[in-house]
């Protein structure tokens, strides 16, 4: 099992929801975590939880991702930080389009360019990308989440290649909707709120789910590589063509087809 040869994870996002699950998830496994997250005291409490050393640094903070990393040695590196915004690009403004491009997409990039030199040295790493079903298919949502999360679809792939011919293993988790605060705080509606909203009556996957999916990549053998992971919930499809007819100054949906 490849959590045998791994002594060390980087786990960005790791003060809430995915991040925090796998983060402890990979402690568990006997990994030394460092754990990114913009919120120190969240950090504190899942360094009380199970003993990750935490790190408040804002992942878009190049600078001190670098100083971060400088003298480490990571063995896994799990990109997990992400924001979305509510709306789509016709209610967006800079600051939109922007933060999500830095946080979803350029901050991850910039973490592969500093980790995977010392993976493909040492011929071992694992690289975790959690992107989103958004980078897959079209629905409902802020165009610069599904753009960034489709960039990170393709560095995934891109990654492959690169590190060709050494031990050096990617996979991309792709979920759907899964119950975690992420709702709450594109919204800016209490927890309460979203979960009616977002989770009350449904059959949700929960971020152990998640986690389990991490495990279950990174413990294969470093022969196999688990590509790509799509993680939605039995209920939620995300296909389904709409057609519309046009009648006066409204769109009537006319069914599937």
């Amino acid at each position: 099992m490849a959590f045998s040869e791994y002594k060390t994870a980087l786990v960005t996002g790791a003060s809430a929801g995915m991040g925090w699950g796998i983060a402890e998830r990979l402690r568990a496994k006997g990994l030394v975590v460092h754990a990114v997250g913009r919120n120190a005291e969240k950090l504190d409490e899942l360094k009380e939880l199970c003993g990750v050393i935490p790190h408040a640094i804002d992942v878009t903070d190049t600078a001190a991702i670098t100083e971060l990393v400088k003298d480490l040695d990571i063995d896994v590196l799990v990109n997990c930080a992400g924001v979305s915004r509510p709306g789509s690009i016709l209610q967006s403004d800079e600051f939109d389009i922007d933060e999500q491009i830095d946080v979803n997409l350029r901050a991850g990039l910039h973490l592969c360019r500093l980790l995977l030199p010392g993976m493909m040295e040492r011929d071992s790493g694992h690289i975790v990308n959690i992107t989103s079903m958004a980078g897959l298919y079209e629905f409902g949502g802020h165009i610069a989440y599904h753009a960034t999360k489709a960039a990170m679809h393709t560095v995934s792939r891109q990654l492959r290649v690169d590190a060709f011919g050494r031990r050096v293993r990617v996979t991309e988790i792709s979920p759907g909707r899964v119950e975690t605060d992420i709702f709450a705080r594109v919204e800016k509606i209490s927890a309460e709120e979203a979960k009616e909203k977002y989770f009350e009556g449904m059959e949700m996957p929960q971020v152990s789910d998640v986690a389990d999916a991490v495990e279950y990549a990174v413990g294969t053998p470093n022969c196999v590589n688990i590509g790509m992971i799509e993680l939605l919930p039995t209920l939620q499809v995300p296909g389904g063509l709409r057609t519309g007819k046009r009648v006066g100054d409204e769109v009537i949906l006319t069914g599937k087809k």
